[in-house]
């Protein structure tokens, strides 16, 4: 592989990444939203359409060169993971063991799929 599809490729993990925690950003503008009303309400509506509208334009630009399994998987787990932390944070979800434990085995899967993607 020529070393600026290396470069590409590895612009396009950042990419990846970046497109997951605006997966985080638009379900945490979700949540905001439930949480208020009124015009506050909207701008939090509003900043999840932008946040959804700019994670899938990367993730559509990223799946040019990842697999597209992979990518998704990554996307899908960045945001998972970002969303339980927010939720436990911001929205003072309940923390357990075993809620840790099972985001903990998400992200060890996440980090295993970027591990064996060429």
């Amino acid at each position: 592989m020529s070393e600026i599809c290396q470069k590409l490729k590895k612009m396009n993990w950042i990419l990846l990444i970046i497109a997951g925690i605006f997966e985080v950003a638009f379900a945490t503008c979700l949540g905001k939203a439930k949480e208020t009303s009124g015009t506050e309400m909207y701008v939090w509506y509003g900043g999840f359409l932008l946040c959804i509208t700019v994670s899938m334009l990367l993730l559509i630009k990223v799946t040019q060169t990842l697999p597209i399994g992979t990518a998704y998987a990554v996307w899908t787990g960045i945001g998972a993971v970002g969303t339980v932390l927010v939720g436990i944070i911001v929205f003072k979800d309940p923390v357990s063991f075993w809620r840790i434990f099972f985001i903990s085995t998400l992200v060890a899967s996440v980090v295993g799929l970027k591990a064996v993607t060429h």
